[in-house]
C-alpha cells in the first residue's frame, strides 16, 4: 500500500497553515510552522511564486487531501462517488472525509491525529457496532457505536488523547469516555465540519 513517509510538518508549511497531523506537538511551541511559517525548500523564505487559478485549485485539492490523509487515488474515488449523491458535490466529499472510520476515531478523541487514528484501526484495536473493523476507509452511518476493544483499554496513548476533548465538542458525535466508546449520531452538515478550504476549488478542478 502507498503511502507518505516524509516529514509530515513539511506539509503544513506547504500549505502555510497547521493541518494537525502530528497529534500533541502541533498544540505546543515545538509545531515547525509557529517558527518557519513560509515553504518548505531552499527558496522558501525568498521566493513569491505568482500562483496561478489552477495553482490554486490544485492546493487547495492538496490541503484538504492532507488534512484527511488520504492518496490521490482513494481522494479522486470519494469525489465520484460525491458526485453520485444528490446535493453539492464539494459539501458531499468533505462528509464522506469526515464519516471515514480513522477520522471518527480521531474526533472521538482515542488518538491525536488521524494518523495514529489509522493504526489504531490497522491493529485491531478498533471495533464497530462490535465487530472488529480494520478498514480506516470505512464509511461510518447514522448511529454505529465506535467502541475501544476489551484488550486495548488500557493503552495509555488512548488515555492521554482522550484528555484534549471536551465533550459535546462535535454535535454529530456522542463521546462516552468512560466506557471508550462513542456513536456516530448523524451525518454533519458541512458548516459544521471544522475545516478551513474550499472544497468547490476542488470541484472545479476535477471539472476541467
Amino acid at each position: 500500500m502507498a503511502r507518505y513517509n516524509d516529514a509530515v510538518c513539511k506539509l503544513c508549511r506547504r500549505e502555510k497553515q497547521k493541518l494537525f497531523l502530528k497529534g500533541s506537538k502541533c498544540f505546543s511551541e515545538r509545531c515547525p510552522i509557529e517558527k518557519k511559517n513560509y515553504p518548505p525548500g531552499q527558496h522558501g523564505v525568498s521566493r513569491r511564486p505568482k500562483i496561478s487559478e489552477y495553482g490554486v485549485q490544485l492546493r487547495e485539492k492538496q490541503k484538504i487531501k492532507r488534512t484527511y490523509g488520504v492518496l490521490e487515488t482513494q481522494f479522486r474515488n470519494l469525489f465520484e462517488k460525491a458526485t453520485r449523491q444528490k446535493g453539492i458535490t464539494g459539501s458531499n466529499l468533505v462528509k464522506l472525509l469526515e464519516r471515514r472510520l480513522d477520522n471518527v476515531v480521531y474526533r472521538l478523541g482515542f488518538a491525536t491525529s488521524r494518523k495514529a487514528a489509522r493504526q489504531l484501526v490497522r491493529h485491531r484495536h478498533i471495533l464497530l457496532n462490535n465487530e472488529l473493523v480494520d478498514i480506516p476507509s470505512y464509511i461510518v452511518a447514522a448511529g454505529d457505536v465506535i467502541k475501544i476493544k476489551e484488550k486495548s483499554k488500557k493503552l495509555d496513548s488512548i488515555h492521554d488523547s482522550l484528555k484534549r476533548v471536551k465533550e459535546g465538542q462535535y454535535s454529530w458525535l456522542l463521546i462516552d469516555k468512560p466506557n471508550l466508546a462513542g456513536t456516530f449520531l448523524q451525518v454533519p452538515e458541512r458548516e459544521e465540519i471544522p475545516l478551513n478550504a474550499n472544497e468547490q476549488l476542488v470541484v472545479e478542478l476535477y471539472s476541467k
